[in-house]
């Protein structure tokens, strides 16, 4: 199985970040999100983290990040984030629960292609094609809890605030997006 998620923002001492979603202290936030994790995410899945796994501005936040991480279940991969700082980097990197750290990744998923980022991107035209000619956007940042960007049926949100906290998998995005790109080429045939 294939999951999805961003913006964990681990050890995030700001109320914006852990009361928003529903959370009295970082500390309790950090456990739902492992605790969640770890209930979907099974030990030979693959998990894409579009960005910001920690934040904190102490190496004591990051030490303590990274045991989370290594507890987390499945092969992780991180697409780098605005608050993934050279440290965090090189912690990411360092550790082999984590296959690789990229900027930015594609893929293909039952015939049809991702481009996986922390930022939202526009990444298609779709006056004229399929959604199976589309690249679909999926990224994180935004700390929305609206799953599509702009109302746009190829830009996804897998962050932890669109989804209660939890990663989202590929065939739930799938399914979310191609109900969105239908009902957009309805509204386009009304007109």
């Amino acid at each position: 199985m294939i999951w999805l998620t961003s913006d964990l923002h681990l050890f995030h001492n700001q109320e914006f970040v852990y009361k928003s979603r529903g959370f009295d202290t970082v500390e309790a936030m950090n456990a739902a999100i492992e605790a969640n994790w770890n209930e979907m995410v099974q030990d030979d899945d693959i998990v894409y983290i579009l960005g910001d796994l920690m934040v904190g501005g102490k190496s004591a936040s990051n030490e303590a990040g990274m045991q989370i991480v290594r507890r987390l279940k499945g092969e992780k991969h991180i697409v780098l984030g605005n608050h993934d700082t050279d440290a965090r980097v090189a912690l990411y990197r360092n550790e082999p629960s984590i296959k690789d750290v990229q900027y930015a990744t594609l893929f293909r998923y039952g015939g049809y292609r991702f481009y996986l980022s922390h930022y939202p991107s526009i990444t298609t035209n779709l006056q004229h094609e399929t959604l199976k000619q589309c690249t679909i956007n999926l990224f994180g940042h935004t700390h929305s809890k609206d799953r599509f960007y702009n109302d746009t049926p190829f830009m996804y949100n897998v962050a932890l605030d669109a989804h209660d906290n939890r990663p989202v998998s590929i065939e739930q995005v799938l399914a979310e997006v191609k109900e969105r790109y239908a009902t957009y080429v309805r509204s386009l045939n009304a007109k």
